[in-house]
């Protein structure tokens, strides 16, 4: 009999479609899977013929509440993540429950590790999901805490258990509860369950090369891609790109509300200004931009001269794998460590936070990123080796018994 693989996907697209990739790499496999996210994915992860169960908390109505706000403008991540949760954590905490019944293996992030309280209730085993690194080690420092990089090798490590330690106290009141009344487990304490599982990274050592001081436990596995190669552009698109040369493409993703009109009024002047013809997320049609729409990063990216996004790791990955250069103008979370990494690999400027932009600034980064050949030879030699990968594969070896 075929195993029950429920993948939790608590966050935004960015979180939900690697998770698709790889459910589909489990289906393929011979598994059963369900994978619990946001009513807005329903679609999504049942085109691709796997189960969905709801969460209730929606990310986009989440980042659009007025706590969303105070959160994505200078809040402290962790702390201000409880105030965003707060509504709807005892919802969610239920809905988890209801969609993991009957699993025979869990996956899901460290947020909370949730993995690890549903594996001990239903006697099943569990895996974490990593988007970004977030295991120990001395190489470098937690991507929510960079300044600790200047601070040595043992600085670095406690970086990590720093950002674990604080994350479980700010959610561990209501999870403890929910272990108790809901769960039948004893509460989890102050230093939270024990991490013994197996942890998938969904990202590449071309981008993160994997320090020496990780356990076998964590696998660096590639990212987990999920290409739509049956989607056909509309035909406003299909003729703006064949009116002349590659557009740069512009888009804030789940960031996009705080971007909202005088953002994308500054990106318009910026792209006239350096004589470039854009493709935009949001915003209004001219002869030189096109507003697009949700349009797959995998069938664009290629497409366009540069990229301008907001850092998340869905759009990073996506645009180096494009082989296109890439300016990240990140907001919070571990937004401005991809933006570091694109600027690491040469394959873009200097990250230009979201909240600093103004026409000048923006222009003057808009000439740099497409007229510097280095952009674009680090973003197409990195592009290369991610299009050599297979991380999905990788990742379902992983997880396979025997």
């Amino acid at each position: 009999m075929s195993r029950l693989v429920v993948i939790v996907a608590p966050g935004s697209r960015g979180d939900v479609q690697p998770c698709v990739a790889l459910g589909r790499g489990l289906a393929g496999g011979g598994d059963r899977v369900r994978l619990l996210a946001a009513p807005a994915f329903r679609g999504l992860v049942e085109s691709h013929g796997l189960g969905f169960a709801p969460l209730s908390a929606d990310p986009t109505a989440l980042l659009n509440s007025a706590a969303g706000h105070g959160w994505t403008s200078g809040r402290a991540f962790l702390s201000g993540l409880r105030e965003v949760l707060r509504p709807v954590l005892d919802r969610l905490l239920a809905d988890v429950h209801a969609g993991a019944a009957g699993a025979d293996l869990l996956l899901a992030p460290t947020l909370g590790f949730l993995g690890a309280h549903l594996g001990a209730h239903l006697g099943v085993p569990d895996a974490e999901l990593h988007y970004q690194p977030s295991v120990p080690t001395r190489a470098f420092a937690h991507p929510l805490l960079p300044r600790a990089e200047r601070l040595g090798p043992w600085a670095r490590h406690l970086s990590f258990t720093a950002v674990d330690t604080l994350a479980w106290q700010v959610l561990r009141p209501d999870l403890d509860r929910w272990r108790v009344e809901t769960l039948g487990l004893p509460k989890a304490g102050l230093r939270g369950p024990r991490r013994r599982s197996a942890v998938l990274c969904g990202f590449s050592e071309a981008v993160v090369p994997r320090p020496p001081d990780w356990p076998a436990r964590v696998h660096v596995t590639g990212y987990w891609f999920l290409d739509t190669h049956q989607w056909r552009p509309d035909p406003r698109l299909r003729d703006f790109l064949a009116a002349g040369p590659p557009p740069v493409y512009v888009g804030f993703g789940s960031m996009q509300p705080a971007a909202a009109e005088r953002t994308f009024g500054l990106v318009r002047t910026a792209l006239r200004r350096a004589g470039l013809r854009g493709v935009l997320s949001a915003g209004v049609d001219a002869d030189d931009l096109l507003v697009a729409g949700d349009v797959p990063h995998e069938w664009l990216f290629p497409r366009t001269a540069a990229v301008v996004h907001h850092g998340g790791a869905g759009t990073t990955a996506a645009a180096l794998r494009a082989g296109v250069p890439a300016l990240v103008c990140p907001v919070f979370s571990d937004q401005p460590y991809w933006g570091e990494r694109v600027r690491r690999l040469s394959a873009g400027p200097k990250p230009l936070p979201l909240g600093d932009l103004d026409a000048a600034t923006l222009t003057a980064r808009l000439r740099e990123l497409t007229g510097n050949p280095l952009f674009r030879r680090g973003a197409q030699y990195v592009g290369a080796r991610l299009r050599a990968e297979d991380g999905v594969a990788r990742a379902c070896s992983i997880l396979r018994p025997g």
